[in-house]
């Protein structure tokens, strides 16, 4: 995100499961937004691709999870609404090929009636494809060049396991998060009740009975 023009800030990141995703990286905007541009659109593609690049680069293409699965989607519904309904596509034009009351932007098909010919059909997957693999690309591009600064992060995390925007740039320049220590657990105090048992002896001070 911090290396990809048009993206939106860091707010954080954690490696702490939650519902179905195993960690998650939170962006929050500088100010409300209604609309969305194309560099930011673009943006958010590449940032959707870092996950399974990532996984790529440190364990190896043969490794790699199924864990990107949700920001592929996800990556899949911004290109195809950018193709068929925001006119980003130079090969479509400003058409929009599709109902926003059916196919709300960024969320799911709920039922489309296709109203166009399957050469149009064909172009608009092809523009899809095309979007997600450019987005694949410069995400691969930017981890292969900041590889070191990927590995910092992954070993933070895995000491921290949730790292601020503010400790993510000040990590990458170098300095190491400062965190309080924990307050000690102080010792479990005595009971005032006494335990059962045998009676102690009484104290007589030293002297040992002797026969008479």
């Amino acid at each position: 995100s911090l290396n990809v023009p048009g993206s939106i800030p860091i707010h954080k990141a954690t490696i702490i499961p939650r519902g179905r995703a195993l960690g998650m990286v939170q962006g929050l905007p500088e100010r409300d937004q209604i609309s969305q541009s194309y560099e930011q659109l673009v943006a958010m593609l590449a940032m959707a691709m870092g996950g399974r690049v990532a996984e790529e680069l440190i364990f190896g293409a043969a490794k790699t999870t199924s864990g990107a699965a949700s920001d592929i989607q996800q990556a899949t519904r911004i290109a195809r609404a950018m193709v068929t309904q925001l006119g980003f596509s130079d090969k479509l034009g400003t058409v929009a090929y599709a109902d926003p009351q059916q196919e709300q932007f960024l969320g799911y098909s709920l039922g489309r009636t296709q109203t166009f010919s399957e050469q149009t059909q064909e172009t608009i997957d092809a523009e899809v494809r095309r979007l997600v693999q450019e987005a694949y690309e410069k995400a691969r591009q930017i981890l292969v060049d900041k590889r070191t600064d990927l590995d910092t992060l992954a070993n933070a995390l895995l000491e921290f396991e949730t790292l601020s925007g503010d400790e993510i740039k000040g990590l990458l320049a170098g300095k190491r998060p400062v965190r309080e220590e924990s307050t000690p657990t102080p010792p479990p105090r005595g009971s005032a009740v006494p335990t059962t048992g045998q009676k102690p002896e009484p104290d007589v001070g030293g002297l040992e009975p002797h026969p008479i």
